[in-house]
């Protein structure tokens, strides 16, 4: 052949079609571009330029003449084009080329395991032996310049990080082949990707915003409190780069004051980019919508609750619909991001070479599943030593993250982390705004009718419970005027979620009448201001994050909040044993019961008591270095879910305009700007229910992986998602 084609483009003679050698050496040159920011730049070039080196070969190339397709190898009946250029890669640089062989095998397919039983003959191990794939392209007609080169002299830091580098390469190379693949298939969608303001136009955005805000706040103490808080951080800024924490009380206005951090370190210290990684969907949306306020378009908003099946993603359209994270302001939860940190599939790793140079906030820090801590705490000490990103730790309950050795309890934490306020333990005594009323017998609960015609006897009121059934059965349970009473937990969708807690919000605004029973879902970034609020014994990082929503203000001389003993059972496993701790603690009246002494005390038993359980799967182990580059990263994603996808199942529902978005779906199919509406309109079931509802009919699968609601009658306007009243559902099934 003359000529070899990287794609085809419908509609448009071969001629004008993507040639292959162009496309190599454009990839290679922006992967390059990207990795240049870790001083990797000659491996992702050389990754970019081999990484299509199967397109080569005769059968691929009569393919794509048969087929638009034809480069989706993962379908049945493809041609293999990524392994050849990964053959290549070790018999050119031997075991250093095992470094390119996982990014260009993998660019496809998902990065593999060496050699695992899950991976089986899709192991990189096994692909590497196809020899024949590589010997049998017409080499004499591929440019020498592309397949003869050297090994990159450029040398990563340390041997310890080797995976996540591999991951971070691998990131440059499918964002350099989406990119460069996009700008051929559809220029005035690249063209769209432009244009963003710089983080220097930010900041005089975000000054004039503080200016207004702090002109119109209606309580001098707290705004003073606030105003102190903002000018610490702002302080703070010009530290060098490192992890920091930042301590500030439930109402301290800690959002703004870590983006007022974040914005004068990055223009110090040229960074590229904010990211704010936030713990829960539930609150994703009000506070990138408040971010939008100060900065208009230059904020992109990134979370799934809906992850179509690879099956039906793998076409041109959804892959280059994949976000890449490439703008200054990026909100994100804490699954998008840490899962990504974790995962071995392109789409996901896509956006990770953005974290590079980048500021990253992890809000309500305290909440970061204990059985995924220490690879979560080695991913955030890489990023930082390798690839200088700044972290900050946001909370008002700061974990025991400092290193711990014993006999028996080895925790390597985070050394040198540097706290961002002077003073965390003044600044919670000037911010005490609370009584806490523990029950003298902290062993007997109190009865539901019990506790429902106490709570009713206060106008306006917040209750917190543990469980999503003891939510339902408090509100049913509630006196008087329902119009009065709210309820709210996981089992309502997004899109309700949010029109109630704006509801509730208004009403106290307007001092009317507002009782509400809530799971924790409440209790991160929802600001709340109640007289009152009662809590269900948890743990002690719970109780406070409760506390935050009373008296937040600072309208009273001091709010109450009464901690009870719920008649049922906290779930077995982790949030028992933090409730145990948090009994243990209470127990202890002497002193300040929220002191940040005490959250200190609190999270060290708590780690102490999981010990190995801080890496329960061993994820770990299986990127650990070994000498012979021989890394398990299909198994290790497989192993990082922070949603248990094997105890829940998302349905997307009918509430309000969720109806007609669903009959979209099934005309249209999962058009990205349609899922991004629909992540809104979705609740995840216990896997038993998802299942029995689907057997029943009562839920359909209208794409693959995508499921949704046929019977309009079990989505109650108050309680969201209702199968059936008699429904009994499994303890640990029911938090949130």
């Amino acid at each position: 052949m003359s000529e070899y084609y990287a794609h085809s483009f419908e509609g448009k003679p071969v001629e004008q079609w993507h040639r292959l050698e162009k496309h190599l050496v454009d990839t290679a040159n922006l992967a390059k571009e990207f990795a240049d920011e870790f001083g990797s730049g000659d491996w992702a070039y050389l990754a970019g330029l081999w990484h299509d080196l199967g397109k080569y070969s005769e059968d691929f190339q009569k393919m794509l003449l048969a087929s638009a397709d034809a480069y989706i190898e993962t379908k049945p009946g493809k041609v293999d084009h990524s392994t050849a250029g990964a053959i290549h890669a070790v018999e050119r640089f031997n075991k250093a080329g095992r470094i390119f062989s996982y990014l260009i095998a993998g660019h496809h397919a998902g990065l593999a395991d060496w050699q695992t039983d899950i991976a089986g003959r899709k192991s990189l191990e096994q692909r590497l032996q196809n020899v024949e794939l590589f010997k049998n392209l017409p080499l004499s007609n591929i440019p020498h310049n592309i397949i003869v080169k050297t090994l990159p002299k450029q040398r990563f830091m340390t041997k310890e990080g080797h995976a996540l580098w591999i991951r971070m390469l691998y990131s440059c190379l499918v964002d350099a082949d989406f990119l460069d693949t996009e700008s051929f298939l559809g220029p005035e969608k690249a063209k769209t990707r432009k244009g963003y303001p710089s983080l220097n136009k930010l900041l005089p955005l975000f000054e004039s915003y503080m200016v207004d805000k702090q002109a119109k706040a209606d309580n001098a103490f707290v705004n003073k409190q606030r105003a102190l808080i903002l000018r610490q951080c702002i302080e703070k800024s010009s530290h060098e780069s490192a992890i920091f924490t930042l301590t500030v009380p439930t109402g301290g206005g800690k959002t703004l004051s870590s983006m007022a951090f974040a914005l004068n370190h990055a223009m110090k210290f040229s960074k590229r980019r904010i990211i704010y990684v936030i713990p829960y969907t539930s609150i994703i949306e009000q506070t990138a919508e408040q971010f939008r306020e100060i900065f208009n378009d230059a904020v992109v908003e990134h979370h799934c609750n809906v992850d179509v099946s690879e099956e039906y993603s793998e076409t041109v359209k959804s892959r280059l619909a994949c976000e890449n994270w490439d703008a200054p302001v990026i909100v994100t939860t804490s699954v998008q991001f840490f899962e990504s940190l974790f995962s071995n599939r392109s789409s996901r790793c896509r956006k990770l070479h953005n974290i590079a140079n980048s500021v990253v906030v992890l809000d309500e820090v305290q909440l970061l599943p204990p059985e995924y801590l220490n690879p979560i705490l080695y991913a955030l000490k890489e990023l930082h030593q390798n690839y200088k990103v700044t972290f900050i730790l946001s909370t008002a309950t700061q974990p025991a993250f400092t290193p711990h050795k014993a006999v028996d309890y080895h925790f390597e934490g985070l050394a040198d982390t540097v706290e961002i306020i002077p003073n965390p333990l003044e600044l919670h005594k000037d911010f005490e705004r609370v009584e806490v009323h523990i029950p003298d017998d902290l062993l007997t609960p109190i009865a539901w009718e019990d506790l429902t015609s106490e709570i009713a006897q206060h106008p306006s009121v917040l209750c917190v419970v543990n469980r999503r059934d003891d939510c339902r059965t408090l509100y049913e349970m509630m006196p008087g005027k329902k119009e009065d009473t709210f309820h709210l937990s996981a089992l309502m969708c997004g899109e309700h979620r949010s029109k109630v807690i704006n509801q509730i919000k208004q009403r106290l605004i307007n001092k009317l009448p507002t009782r509400v029973v809530s799971t924790q879902l409440v209790e991160a970034g929802v600001d709340f201001d109640f007289p009152i609020v009662y809590r269900a014994i948890a743990g002690l990082d719970s109780i406070a994050q409760a506390a935050g929503r009373c008296n937040r203000e600072g309208r009273l001389e001091k709010g109450k909040v009464f901690i009870f003993i719920p008649p049922s059972k906290i779930p077995a496993g982790y949030l028992r044993q933090a409730a145990e701790i948090g009994h243990r603690l209470l127990a202890d009246k002497s002193g300040d019961t929220l002191s940040p002494d005490r959250f200190e005390r609190f999270f060290k038993e708590l780690y102490w008591i999981q010990g190995n359980n801080l890496d329960k799967y061993n994820i770990l182990k299986d990127l650990a270095p070994d000498g012979e580059l021989r890394f398990s990263f299909l198994s290790a994603a497989q192993k990082f879910k922070l949603i248990d996808e094997s105890q829940s199942a998302p349905v997307i529902v009918g509430y309000e305009e969720g109806s007609q978005l669903i009959e979209f779906l099934k005309k249209m199919g999962p058009e990205k700007w349609l899922m991004r509406k629909l992540q809104r309109y979705v609740v995840n079931l216990p896997k038993y229910v998802h299942a029995k509802l689907y057997k029943e009919g009562a839920i359909i699968e209208v794409h693959p992986g995508i499921f949704i609601q046929v019977n309009k009658a079990m989505y109650h306007n108050e309680l969201g998602f209702s199968p059936e009243k008699s429904l009994i559902y499994e303890p640990d099934e029911l938090m949130c």
